[in-house]
């Protein structure tokens, strides 16, 4: 008996998200030692020395179950952004974010819409519901908006992703063009605005989305403790939403989804802003640092607002592979039909220089 033919043809036809490997088991692959990983978008700080302490604490109570309501992670996020519990839904990782509106919201023979070059989520998480999913050709591998919102209106889909700023391509589309798309929607389709990337973006790009909802009742915004707070081992996300999108996302959200060490160091995570201050000094110079040795070596590469950038190298994956073997993981994104790119995060000083220097011998040995 063929097990896979009991799952229904649109979980068959899923191809599972890759993540990047471990270190220490590419290290026993390749028999080296010493790998730089840059490859994962992780903070190079780690995460506030607050939110290990309160890991510490918590672990003492780690035999009982989470507060499956978060109370404590919400009031910190309610009191932070001045919206009430109600519009809250808490998540393992951002990425149940994406999953919860999906299963809450499509059913089979619904679209969802989102951009070409966007994340790999959003049309997993459209399939897996049996849904179907329609991307749209993007604009200097940006999101096209509106093209977006005329394929969504004429294929009456019910649900938008957008990230901003967007993963892996790193670019960020306006507060003013974000608005006039919400205006012009209808209001029946929702709109997951994905942000995890939100705290690296520059002082003059910031925008106040959680304010939108009071005009925008069918947005969700959607946000993460993985990438500037460094808490990308606990898995924790969260989003704003009206209550009664909020309250559909909560009924198909496991009970315990957010475990109890992950919810106190959150919500000491939160409170740590020069910490994040920190991250997102590091990561201006890291940006610089790197994307001007690219310019050097006369490589393209796509404009980030996040911390990664995205260059044009050729071959790709070949490319991957040498980087791999010389002791630096980047990540190839051949699978968001970017053959010829590779996405590089950005580490330490120390670690960008080993990215550079090893990036620059694998160029010397194609020539």
């Amino acid at each position: 008996m063929n097990y896979r033919d009991l799952a229904p043809p649109y979980i068959r036809a899923i191809a599972p998200y890759q993540p990047g490997k471990p270190i220490a088991e590419l290290e026993r692959e390749l028999g080296i030692s010493g790998i730089v990983k840059l490859a994962s978008n992780e903070n190079p700080l780690g995460c506030s020395p607050h939110a290990v302490a309160a890991m510490q604490q918590a672990i003492e109570s780690i035999a009982l179950y989470p507060d499956g309501n978060g109370f404590e992670l919400k009031d910190a996020l309610s009191r932070r952004y001045g919206v009430g519990h109600e519009h809250i839904v808490l998540g393992n990782g951002s990425n149940d974010m994406l999953e919860l509106a999906a299963r809450a919201f499509l059913s089979v023979g619904d679209r969802a819409v989102y951009s070409a070059h966007a994340f790999a989520v959003y049309p997993l998480a459209t399939q897996a519901v049996g849904a179907s999913g329609i991307s749209v050709p993007a604009i200097e591998f940006g999101h096209d908006l509106k093209a977006m919102l005329q394929t969504a209106a004429a294929q009456q889909a019910k649900l938008v992703f957008i990230a901003n700023p967007n993963n892996p391509t790193g670019t960020f589309l306006e507060a003013g063009a974000l608005l006039e798309f919400m205006r012009a929607l209808p209001s029946d389709i929702l709109v997951v605005l994905d942000e995890a990337y939100n705290e690296y973006l520059p002082e003059e790009n910031r925008y106040d989305s959680v304010a939108w909802l009071q005009e925008f009742p069918n947005l969700i915004v959607s946000r993460t403790f993985s990438k500037a707070y460094g808490l990308a081992g606990l898995r924790v996300g969260y989003a704003f939403a009206h209550a009664q999108v909020a309250d559909m996302m909560n009924r198909v959200r496991q009970p315990f989804n957010v475990n109890s060490l992950a919810q106190a160091a959150a919500v000491a995570a939160l409170a740590d802003e020069d910490f994040v201050r920190k991250t997102h000094e590091l990561n201006l110079r890291g940006m610089q640092q790197i994307t001007a040795e690219l310019r050097r070596l006369g490589l393209e590469y796509i404009p980030s607002y996040g911390n990664f950038v995205s260059f044009r190298i050729g071959d790709g994956l070949k490319m991957y592979r040498r980087l791999l073997e010389l002791g630096v993981i980047v990540r190839p994104v051949a699978s968001y039909d970017m053959a010829e790119y590779l996405r590089v995060s950005i580490g330490t000083e120390s670690e960008n220089e080993r990215f550079l220097s090893a990036l620059k011998q694998a160029i010397e040995e194609v020539k």
